[in-house]
C-alpha cells in the first residue's frame, strides 16, 4: 500500500517538495490562496512562486484543509514560521493519530524561540516529527538539477520507512537521527547568508565571503552543540552544505536581503518588495536570545541582528569587523 501524503503550504519550496513526492506517492497540496490552487489544478503551474515551471499533472491542490489532512498517512508542513503554529492548530482537528509530521520550515517561532518540530510536538503530541532540510534551492530542483537533502527524525526505523517518499532520481535524500542539529543548521545558516550578502552588496571580495562563511559555520556549530546537536552534523549537508548554497546563490532570499542592506536600503523596504519570506530576518532576535542563554559569542549573528533591527548600517558593521580583536581560531572569546 502506498502512503497518501498531504502538504500544507503553496510557496516555492512546498510546491517543489510536493512535485518531487508526487513521483513516489499520491499527494494533495493545500494552499490558502485560491489563485494558487486554481493555477496548479488548471495550468500545472504555481505562477506566484514558480512562474514558468511546469508541475506534474499528478499533483493536485485544494483550498480545503480537512480534505488534505484527514486522508494523509504523512503530513508535510511547508508554511512560514510566523504562521506555523496557527496552521498546525487548524490541522489538528482533522489529523488521525500517529501520522508522522515533517517540517520544511527553516525558522524559529519569534514569541517562544521554539524550533518547528518543538511546535509540532506541543500542538500535536504523539505524532512522530521530522524535518526535510539541506542545500535545496527550489527552482534548481524543479529544472531537473541534481540535489541532495536530509530527512531527519529521531527514530531510525520511521525515518528509513519514510525516506522512499522523498528520494527521487536526481533528488537524493539521506537520513540522519540528529533532529535538533539538522533543524538548527537550516535555521542558523540564513543569518550567516544575510551577513555574506551584506558584504557582497558593499563590494567585498571572495576572501571576505570565505572568511564570513567559515567563521559563520563556527558560530552555528558552537550554538548547535551547546543546545545538544552532534558536531559532525554541522559539517554535513544540513550545516556546511546548506550554508554554501544559501550564501552563494543568487536564488537565495536571505543573501538577497543582505545584498540590498549592503546597498543601503532599509529593511522594511526590502521585505515589502519580496514575494517570499526570508526566515533569517525573523530568526535573528531569537538566535541572539539563545546565544545569550548559552553564554556564547556569536559576533556575526549579532551584527546581522543589529542591521536587520535598524540599529546600525551594514557599512558600520563591516568597518567594525575589520577593527575587531582576534584570538585563537579554535577557542574564540
Amino acid at each position: 500500500m502506498r502512503l497518501k501524503v498531504g502538504l500544507l503550504g503553496g510557496g516555492s519550496w512546498g510546491t517543489t517538495v510536493a512535485a518531487v513526492v508526487s513521483r513516489n506517492a499520491p499527494i494533495t497540496l493545500w494552499a490558502r490562496d485560491a489563485e494558487t490552487v486554481e493555477g496548479i489544478n488548471r495550468d500545472n503551474e504555481n505562477r506566484n512562486y514558480l512562474p514558468g515551471i511546469k508541475l506534474p499533472t499528478t499533483l493536485r491542490a485544494t483550498g480545503d484543509m480537512a480534505e488534505v489532512v484527514a486522508g494523509a498517512d504523512v503530513l508535510i508542513m511547508g508554511v512560514p514560521s510566523h504562521s506555523f503554529r496557527s496552521v498546525l492548530e487548524e490541522a489538528r482537528q482533522h489529523l488521525r493519530p500517529w501520522v508522522p509530521v515533517i517540517s520544511l520550515t527553516k525558522g524559529l517561532e519569534l514569541s517562544s524561540g521554539k524550533r518547528m518540530t518543538e511546535l509540532i510536538e506541543e500542538v500535536l503530541p504523539g505524532h512522530p516529527v521530522g524535518v526535510l532540510t539541506g542545500p535545496n534551492l527550489a527552482r534548481e530542483i524543479m529544472t531537473g538539477q541534481a540535489a541532495a537533502s536530509v530527512l531527519s527524525m529521531e527514530d531510525e526505523i520511521v525515518v528509513r520507512a519514510l525516506q522512499p517518499v522523498f528520494h527521487s532520481g536526481l533528488f537524493r535524500v539521506y537520513t540522519n537521527t540528529d533532529l535538533l542539529g539538522c533543524e538548527l543548521g537550516g535555521v542558523l545558516k540564513n543569518i550567516i547568508a544575510i551577513a555574506v550578502g551584506m558584504g557582497d552588496g558593499l563590494g567585498a571580495g571572495d576572501n571576505t565571503r570565505s572568511a564570513l562563511m567559515t567563521r559563520g559555520l563556527a558560530e552555528i556549530t558552537r550554538l548547535g552543540v551547546a543546545m545538544g546537536g552532534r558536531p559532525e552534523t554541522f559539517s554535513g549537508l544540513t550545516g556546511m552544505g546548506d550554508l554554501i548554497a544559501t550564501c552563494t546563490s543568487p536564488l537565495s532570499r536571505n543573501r538577497h536581503v543582505g545584498v540590498e542592506l549592503g546597498k543601503g536600503r532599509p529593511i522594511d523596504e526590502i521585505i515589502a518588495g519580496m514575494n517570499m519570506v526570508a526566515e533569517g530576518v525573523k530568526s535573528a532576535p531569537t538566535v541572539i536570545a539563545l546565544a545569550e542563554r548559552y553564554d556564547l559569542a556569536m559576533p556575526i549573528a549579532r551584527d546581522v541582528f543589529d542591521v536587520t533591527q535598524g540599529k546600525r548600517s551594514a557599512q558600520d558593521v563591516f568597518r567594525g569587523l575589520l577593527r575587531s580583536a582576534v584570538g585563537d581560531e579554535a577557542h574564540p572569546g
